[in-house]
């Protein structure tokens, strides 16, 4: 029903930026809670960013706090994590999320309904 489209990964130095983009189909994209979530390998998926549907409010884990900023354009239907300062320990598949159930943003991986196919950020010491 929704596609989240990621782009934006790469391989980066460590201290680097990277703008991580997500493009949803749909008409009622302003209704979706989005989420930003990590994966590193031999480790669970974790909560990276969220932001609330008007965008009015966000969210982050203490591990990226200061370093990123997650924002939304909804007429572009598009999310975005903008990642400054990046360390190795920042190194994982990075997904977009959609959660059309809740209107605050959830941490925990279950409460998303769709999600990107995830896009690889490499941060090299």
């Amino acid at each position: 029903q929704v596609q989240l489209v990621e782009s934006g990964g790469g391989l980066v130095q460590a201290g680097g930026s990277l703008r991580l983009s997500c493009t949803a189909s749909g008409r009622t994209f302003s209704y979706y809670v989005m989420g930003w979530f990590r994966q590193a390998p031999g480790k669970e998926r974790e909560f990276v960013a969220g932001i609330r549907r008007s965008g009015d409010s966000t969210s982050y884990a203490d591990s990226v706090k200061g370093r990123f900023s997650i924002s939304r354009d909804n007429t572009k239907k598009t999310v975005y994590l903008q990642m400054n300062s990046l360390k190795p320990e920042d190194t994982a598949v990075y997904y977009c999320a959609a959660d059309v159930r809740n209107m605050i943003v959830m941490a925990r991986p279950g409460e998303y309904d769709y999600w990107g196919q995830g896009t690889q950020v490499t941060v090299s010491s």
